[in-house]
């Protein structure tokens, strides 16, 4: 299994990524998606989760409604997130985590940095 993370850099406040997640080593289509992020000195939080095909749907932590959107393209086992309108608190590191029945599976993180 392997969760492979992509499209983390530098950015300026108010700018946008798209951060990428290539799944592979599982039936992604049934797995539900997310993203988490730990910036420094804090503890791992959730971002952003979006069901498989007939799930519950969506959900965004109130501190990304509005700015950031989760997707998925099952043809590809990918998960993204773009993010817009950063602020220099969205400096994180971005983790995929996907959920296949009861395993879990993480990435190894991108570096998601915003300049004030």
């Amino acid at each position: 299994v392997q969760l492979v993370e992509s499209g983390g850099g530098l950015v300026q406040s108010g700018g946008s990524l798209r951060l990428s997640c290539a799944a592979s080593g599982f039936r992604f289509s049934s797995a539900d998606m997310s993203w988490y992020r730990q910036g420094p000195g804090k503890e791992r939080e959730l971002v952003a989760r979006i069901s498989r095909v007939g799930g519950a749907g969506n959900y965004y932590a109130d501190f990304v409604k509005g700015r950031f959107t989760i997707s998925r393209d099952d043809r590809k086992n990918t998960v993204y997130l773009q993010m817009s309108s950063l602020k220099p608190e969205d400096t994180a590191v971005y983790y995929c985590k996907g959920l296949y029945y009861t395993a879990e599976y993480w990435g190894q993180g991108t570096q998601v940095t915003v300049s004030s």
